[in-house]
């Protein structure tokens, strides 16, 4: 189930007016407008805030013609700076800045649709708060944008936890003239739908887009009645709530499935997940053949807990970490680790390490070191790669799935500390459980067979 789907057509149906009925009683959405015009007036006329330079008198405000839909009788559309005081943050100066006071929001503050400022907090001192940055001083229940992007529009409601604070200039900060908590409510879900925000930004040097002040207090916003303002919310949360347990269902489904995965593998390297057959070649005939003069382990002369026939090797005997040969003048595909995750076209390179294809290359320079990758074609060897050598008198498959076994324990134990990489000591002297070679392929089968239907949920989640 695609969760972030469902809210965004929950919020579109919510501003269209189609998420609850309307109610014919409730009184216009039109009235509640020109009471909130009739305070906008008077903080004006007050001097608590200020008329935006680039607008007119609410009085003078056009009729909407060219609005994105229309709306159900009683509602009406308007700007936001109607309903609400809109005004971007402020950039202090260096002096400004201190090791405790006033907490000073930017950007990366805003998380997933909250405010944590216990990511790299920063601090502007009181006078400055109160002086140079007056106009951008928040209050609870503030609602903060962000203008400037990519990512643009996050959006978060100041919390409690932070009866003061300041913000910068990559934001807005809009507060409801009146029916703060109602409508800083509504203009939240209203916002995170993100249509109107798309269609005004406009792009930058460097990729970046934005909108500005202006843009943001022109934004044009669908206002229900106050009364089906309440009840919007309150659906939005209903379903928002379903969605949250439908999501911590899947993420704990997953992580079961996992677990699953890792307890299969567990049983397979230690003869618990298929009988065994006693007219099964033992294993130590095979490690014979692999290399005569090696020291091997077999018939559970110090592992016990193995079945009958299975032997016990280090990784080193039975495959090895190898360069392809150097080539030059030919023209051939860089597989390095984008292209073979698919997350970017081939690059080819003229020279490298020659690799065949349908070999096998373990990452060794990366946070993901030990990861195995299977050329789907011929190329030169990505840079952070080693090929991976298997002995061919090993089942290739189980012997990938051991290394996927242990692929925790090689990512926990990475050496080097510019560029962490494989501990190729610690994977040369791995342990590996080595069954009968038709019992590995009987194993192979049957983590393949379990692998898949626990795949077909996980893609259906």
């Amino acid at each position: 189930m695609d969760t972030k789907k469902l809210r965004q057509k929950i919020l579109d149906l919510a501003i269209r007016g189609k998420l609850v009925p309307q109610d014919p009683n409730d009184e216009p959405a039109s009235v509640l407008l020109e009471r909130i015009k009739a305070e906008k007036e008077r903080l004006i006329k007050e001097g608590k805030i200020k008329r935006s330079k680039k607008t007119t008198k609410t009085s003078d405000t056009p009729h909407y013609e060219n609005v994105p839909f229309e709306v159900p009788k009683g509602w009406c559309w308007c700007r936001l700076e109607e309903i609400a005081y809109v005004t971007s943050g402020s950039t202090p100066n260096k002096e400004s800045f201190a090791s405790e006071g006033i907490p000073y929001l930017k950007m990366y503050n805003l998380r997933n649709q909250k405010i944590d400022f216990d990511f790299k907090p920063q601090y502007i001192k009181a006078e400055v708060h109160n002086g140079k940055l007056k106009r951008s001083r928040t209050e609870v229940g503030d609602l903060i944008m962000n203008i400037v992007g990519p990512p643009l529009g996050k959006l978060a409601i100041i919390p409690s936890s932070l009866p003061q604070a300041n913000f910068n200039q990559a934001a807005v900060l809009i507060r409801p003239l009146l029916y703060k908590t109602v409508l800083t409510k509504y203009l939240f879900y209203y916002l995170s739908e993100m249509s109107e925000i798309n269609s005004i930004s406009t792009k930058g040097s460097a990729g970046q887009i934005n909108i500005s002040l202006t843009q943001s207090q022109n934004i044009r916003v669908p206002l229900p009645p106050l009364s089906e303002q309440n009840r919007i919310i309150t659906e939005i949360e209903y379903y928002f709530v379903l969605i949250n347990n439908i999501e911590q269902s899947q993420i704990d489904l997953q992580t079961a499935i996992k677990q699953t995965k890792s307890k299969i593998l567990n049983l397979a390297i230690h003869g618990k997940l298929v009988p065994q057959d006693p007219s099964d070649e033992p294993a130590s005939e095979l490690l014979k053949r692999i290399n005569p003069k090696a020291e091997i382990t077999c018939d559970n002369a110090h592992y016990t807990q193995l079945p009958k026939g299975w032997s016990v090797a280090p990784m080193q005997i039975l495959c090895s970490l190898i360069d392809g040969n150097k080539q030059n003048g030919i023209e051939r595909i860089n597989l390095d680790v984008k292209y073979l995750r698919g997350e970017r076209d081939y690059k080819t390179l003229t020279s490298g390490k020659y690799i065949s294809a349908k070999s096998f290359l373990i990452l060794v320079d990366d946070e993901n070191s030990g990861e195995v990758f299977k050329t789907p074609i011929e190329g030169y060897q990505g840079s952070t790669f080693k090929q991976l050598s298997i002995n061919e008198n090993m089942n290739s498959e189980y012997l990938l799935q051991v290394i996927n076994f242990y692929r925790k324990l090689l990512r926990e134990n990475k050496v080097g500390s510019a560029i962490p990489h494989l501990n190729k000591k610690l994977f040369k002297e791995i342990k590996v459980s080595i069954p009968p070679y038709r019992e590995q392929q009987r194993i192979v089968d049957a983590i393949n067979k379990a692998f898949m239907s626990l795949d077909t949920i996980m893609e259906n989640l």
